[in-house]
């Protein structure tokens, strides 16, 4: 289980639980969270249901994964983020996506700095990766800000996507 979670300037984080489903499956819904997720065709309903089982057996395996977001300020649940295991691979990536109304506000790389200072500093990881649609600015320009270098595109869920890391060593550096 999650013995850790950070804990922001503006954010909270918990553990999945099997009532937060509906509300992930209608956050994906949007076609403006979606189109960077893979679409309607990997944001269905029984991809989600499956993905969430999938966020929800790292808490066991790795001590760390996909959480929900709350801002602190009204307790809603504005997104998800954490670490996971990147299918496929034996890295360990750091994902985040927020509802449209939160974005724009630096609060992606908030999430993403909170869980990677856990990585680095809690878990002792030592490299962390990310990945996303090569369209998707917003989130390319939140993994440079965290001192993670572009490496190669290649398919990740789906779908042909950049490919950022970091060690340890430099993302302390740049921190």
């Amino acid at each position: 289980m999650i013995e850790h979670f950070p804990e922001t300037e503006r954010l909270a984080f918990r553990a999945f639980t099997p009532d937060d489903l509906p509300l992930l499956i209608e956050q994906r819904a949007d076609p403006d969270v979606n189109r960077y997720l893979g679409g309607p065709e990997r944001q269905n309903t029984e991809a989600i249901s499956k993905r969430f089982r999938f966020y929800i057996s790292c808490y066991e395996s790795h001590g760390f994964g996909i959480c929900p977001m709350v801002w602190k300020e009204t307790g809603e649940v504005i997104g998800s983020a954490g670490l996971q295991p990147l299918t496929g691979t034996e890295d360990i990536e750091v994902g985040y996506s927020l509802i449209p109304e939160f974005w724009r506000r630096g609060i992606g790389f908030e999430a993403a700095r909170g869980w990677m200072d856990l990585g680095f500093g809690v878990r002792g990881l030592e490299r962390i990766v990310a990945v996303a649609n090569p369209e998707n600015v917003g989130s390319r320009r939140i993994m440079e800000k965290l001192g993670m270098t572009y490496e190669k595109t290649e398919e990740h869920y789906g779908e042909d996507c950049v490919f950022y890391a970091v060690s340890r060593e430099a993302y302390l550096a740049v921190r």
